[in-house]
C-alpha cells in the first residue's frame, strides 16, 4: 500500500487539518497490513489493512470457515474487520486496554483494502520491556494478569470465535478438545508432508494425541481467550496500561489453551501469570497440539513470500523438537 493511498484515509482519520507526512509498514503481521501513518504536526496512528497482497499465507481449504475456531478467517470480504471489531467489543466491555479506533472503513472508500485505523503506541512493547527492565514492567504485567482474569471469568454460551458466537452463530463439533485434536492431527499430516523427522515420528505423535484427548473429562464452560497471547502482541500505553493488539484471533474457549500459549513463550517469566485450577489433562494435549501448530505454520508460511525466512525456521525448528520431545519422554 503507498503513502498516497493512505492519504486520505489518514486525514479522514486524524482531522485537524493534517496531512500524512510518512506511512511505514511495521514487522509482525502476516494476515493484515500494519503501517504507521505519520502526520506533518507529528501526530500517529496504526493503519490496519485487509487485502489479498498484505497476507503472507498460502491459500488452503477451510480458511474462510468461522465454524473452525482455528481457521484464520481469510477469503472472504470483511471478515478481517468484522472479526477485530468484534474482538475489540468484547475485550473493551470487559475492561481490557485495546487501541482506540479513529477509523473503520470497510466499503473501500479511501483505499484498496479493507481498513482500520487505530490509536498507536510508539514506544516497546512488553516483552521488549520486560527483557530490557523487569522490574519497570512489573505494574504492567500485574494488569495484565488482572486482565486475564476478567476474560477468564467471562462466560460465554458457545465454543468459537467471538464474532460468530455473539452473532448468534455456533462453531463445528461438540468440544473443544475435540476440535484441538482435530486441528493437532491436520497441523500434524502438514508438518509430515514437509519434514521427514515429523513424518517418521507420525505414528506416535498422533497416538500420543488419542491417548491425550482421551484422557479429558467433558467441559462446557468457556472463556475469553486471546489465541496468541505473546507478549509482542502487548503494547504499554504511558500510563503503563498494557494495550492488547492481534485480537483477530480472539475466541471464547477453554482458558487452558490461552496459558500453554503464555507457558511457550515466556518460560520462566510465566510465573508472573500463572493461575491455579487449571486441567492437567487439558494442558498436556493443549502443549502437544500447540508445539505441532508452531511447527506446521511457520512451515507454511515459507511456501509464500514471508520476509523474515530464518525466524520462521528458527520457531519451527525449535518446536518441532519440542513436540518430538513430548513422545520420546513418554
Amino acid at each position: 500500500m503507498t503513502q498516497n493511498q493512505l492519504a486520505g484515509a489518514a486525514r479522514a482519520a486524524l482531522g485537524g487539518g493534517r496531512q500524512l507526512e510518512g506511512a511505514e509498514r511495521l514487522a509482525g503481521g502476516t494476515r493484515k497490513g500494519v503501517y504507521r501513518l505519520t502526520m506533518d504536526d507529528a501526530t500517529t496512528a496504526v493503519a490496519y489493512l485487509w487485502e489479498e497482497s498484505e497476507n503472507y499465507w498460502p491459500a488452503a481449504e477451510g480458511d474462510d470457515d468461522l465454524t473452525d475456531p482455528f481457521s484464520p478467517g481469510v477469503g472472504l470480504p470483511g471478515v478481517g474487520l468484522d472479526l477485530f471489531e468484534a474482538s475489540h467489543a468484547r475485550l473493551d466491555s470487559l475492561g481490557l486496554r485495546v487501541p482506540t479506533v479513529h477509523l473503520i472503513d470497510r466499503e473501500r472508500t479511501h483505499c484498496p483494502a479493507e481498513l482500520a485505523i487505530v490509536e498507536d503506541f510508539p514506544g516497546e512493547n512488553l516483552m521488549d520491556l520486560l527483557d530490557r527492565d523487569p522490574h519497570a514492567a512489573e505494574p504492567a504485567m500485574a494488569r495484565l494478569a488482572e486482565g486475564l482474569e476478567a476474560m477468564r471469568g467471562h462466560r460465554a454460551p458457545a465454543y468459537g470465535k467471538v464474532a460468530l458466537i455473539d452473532g448468534g452463530g455456533s462453531s463445528r463439533g461438540t468440544s473443544c478438545e475435540g476440535q484441538v485434536l482435530d486441528f493437532a492431527l491436520a497441523c500434524l499430516a502438514e508438518a509430515a508432508s514437509r519434514d521427514q523427522r515429523i513424518a517418521g515420528a507420525r505414528d506416535r505423535l498422533e497416538e500420543r494425541l488419542r491417548v491425550l484427548a482421551g484422557a479429558v473429562r467433558p467441559r462446557a464452560e468457556y472463556s475469553v481467550v486471546h489465541g496468541e497471547l505473546g507478549l509482542d502482541h502487548v503494547l504499554v500505553d504511558s500510563d503503563g496500561h498494557p494495550v492488547l493488539i492481534d485480537i483477530e484471533d480472539l475466541m471464547y474457549f477453554d482458558v487452558e489453551w490461552e496459558h500453554v500459549f503464555l507457558r511457550i513463550r515466556l518460560h520462566d517469566e510465566y510465573r508472573r501469570l500463572a493461575v491455579d485450577g487449571l486441567d492437567e489433562d487439558r494442558l498436556a494435549l493443549y502443549m502437544l497440539a500447540q508445539r505441532l501448530s508452531l511447527t506446521a505454520g511457520p512451515l507454511r508460511l515459507l511456501d509464500g513470500d514471508f520476509p523474515d525466512r530464518e525466524f520462521m525456521r528458527r520457531i519451527a525448528e525449535h518446536n518441532l523438537n519440542e513436540a518430538l520431545q513430548l513422545v520420546r519422554s513418554v
